[in-house]
């Protein structure tokens, strides 16, 4: 009897623990602060410190309780959520945030194998209208909403 009784979630486990270290030791260059004036790199240390300890629990999980065998890797799911993300750091600036943050979102419900076009649209217009809600009113976030392709200053 083997000692992995759930090998999916010890690969993701195994999978957030990696890029936790990734992006701490990208962090790392970066002037942390301290809590009260936090630098640049505190966020993202912060961030990848709590994506480590998750994939810590999800690993440990997966040697403690049965749970699933691993199947056919979801290539599908893999290339959009890659393209979006990709097309999101690209076109930022040349397209603005609004333009560019409903592309991504439209391009993550690609994604799914459940994907519905009323579906995405709905979930689209939802997240375009709560980030800037929050990244543009609430934090005041100087961030350009539309892009000089398409017009913008």
């Amino acid at each position: 009897m083997s000692f992995i009784r759930s090998p999916k979630d010890v690969l993701s486990g195994l999978v957030f623990i990696a890029l936790a270290l990734i992006f701490a030791w990208q962090a790392k260059i970066l002037p942390m602060g301290s809590s009260v004036r936090m630098g640049p790199g505190y966020f993202p240390m912060v961030l990848s410190g709590l994506m480590g300890l998750l994939g810590l629990i999800v690993l440990i999980n997966g040697l403690r309780f049965d749970g699933d065998r691993t199947t056919s890797i979801a290539w599908r799911g893999v290339f959009f959520l890659t393209l979006s993300t990709v097309f999101f750091g690209f076109a930022m600036r040349p397209l603005g945030f609004l333009p560019t943050l409903a592309v991504t979102v439209f391009l993550s419900c690609l994604a799914s194998q459940k994907f519905h076009l009323v579906t995405a649209l709905a979930i689209t217009a939802v997240m375009v209208a709560f980030s800037w809600g929050v990244f543009i009113v609430g934090l005041g976030l100087p961030i350009q909403l539309i892009g000089p392709w398409l017009g913008g200053y």
